[in-house]
């Protein structure tokens, strides 16, 4: 099977092309190379550096041509550090994943599968004892300027309680990077269900892993622990550390991906589905700085700061069951080794 595969050069794409290689299946591996993940760095040997927004281009057909799967990773990450942000974001997620799913169609390729993220939920599942299921709106930011980080009942007041998050939640982007995967999504559920093609979303929870950018806002958070741990300085811990997440490894994430595409790829019908991809055992930030601090050489405790972001959610934690039922994919590396060894995976500079 040919599959092409963009992002390839990052660090969950190169993770995918090594697995995807080594199941026998032919990769074609695109990347622009964007200097907030890449830094300095060149194209690995076999990848051409194209900008997906230009998928109308003759050389992007000459690609597609003969392609089975196309596998689209590339996206610009973080959660938007700046309002002026907002355009990036539009053009890299939006466009680009529109102008590939028009060339894709010119070219007679009808199966996709799609990074998505976990961040389309925004807020998680929460639930009261006395009052059952809540929606929590976005926090106030006068609330979380006095430490309280908590979404509260709105009956009884009370702190509410997470619970794990299936595929069929609410979807509700509370941030610039949010709203573009989010959109990435409906642009393939139209374009499944106006070329009779079948997509694959995969929902990524927090991905780590060697071969993270460093020393960026626009990496994940455990790489920002680890880069200050480097630096050694203590890594900072915003709110009171009590934000609750999944953390699964590129690894995992690669390995669904892979499954991903063997499924797409025999998919009869069209057909879009989305699935979470996560560890299926949940941790809190602070939990994630002290085992990235345990693994390191200087085992700086973590600081927690109060400080916050108003774009942040409290708890999103998922319900890995579809997956595993759908999809054949339950994560191997768990974090309490997963975490610890990432002190000292190496990173791209």
């Amino acid at each position: 099977m040919r599959v092409l595969l963009t992002g390839s050069a990052g660090f969950i794409g190169s993770a995918i092309g090594r697995q995807l290689a080594d199941a026998g299946h032919e990769v074609v591996g695109v990347d622009l190379m964007l200097a907030s993940a890449h830094g300095a760095s060149v194209p690995p040997d076999g990848t051409l550096q194209l900008d997906v927004r230009d998928a109308a281009d003759t050389t992007w057909a000459g690609l597609l041509r003969g392609t089975d799967v196309v596998c689209h990773q590339a996206a610009l990450v973080g959660a938007g550090v700046r309002v002026g942000d907002l355009p990036a974001y539009a053009s890299h997620n939006d466009l680009g994943t529109a102008a590939l799913l028009a060339a894709m169609h010119d070219a007679g390729v009808d199966r996709l599968v799609l990074a998505s993220s976990m961040v389309v939920y925004g807020e998680g599942r929460y639930t009261c004892p006395d009052h059952g299921d809540q929606l929590p709106p976005p926090r106030e930011v006068a609330a979380l300027e006095a430490g309280d980080f908590e979404n509260h009942c709105p009956t009884c007041g009370r702190a509410l309680d997470w619970d794990l998050v299936p595929e069929d939640a609410r979807l509700d982007p509370r941030s610039t990077y949010a709203a573009s995967k989010l959109a990435q999504e409906h642009y393939a559920s139209s374009w499944v269900r106006q070329a009779g093609a079948a997509a694959v979303a995969l929902r990524y929870h927090n991905v780590y892993g060697p071969g993270m950018p460093r020393d960026t806002p626009y990496s994940g958070v455990a790489a920002m622990f680890r880069s200050s741990l480097e630096r050694g300085e203590r890594p900072q811990v915003y709110e009171d550390g009590g934000q609750t997440r999944d953390f699964v490894h590129v690894d995992d994430v690669a390995r669904a991906n892979v499954l991903a595409i063997e499924q797409v790829a025999a998919e009869p019908a069209p057909r879009f589905a989305a699935y979470n991809v996560c560890s299926g055992a949940p941790v809190t930030i602070l939990d994630v700085a002290s085992r990235v601090s345990a693994g390191s050489a200087s085992r700086l405790e973590p600081e927690v700061t109060g400080g916050f972001r108003p774009g942040d959610v409290r708890h999103v934690v998922a319900s890995p069951e579809l997956a595993r039922r759908e999809l054949g994919f339950t994560a191997a590396v768990g974090p309490d080794t997963g975490l610890a060894d990432f002190a000292t995976a190496p990173l791209r500079a």
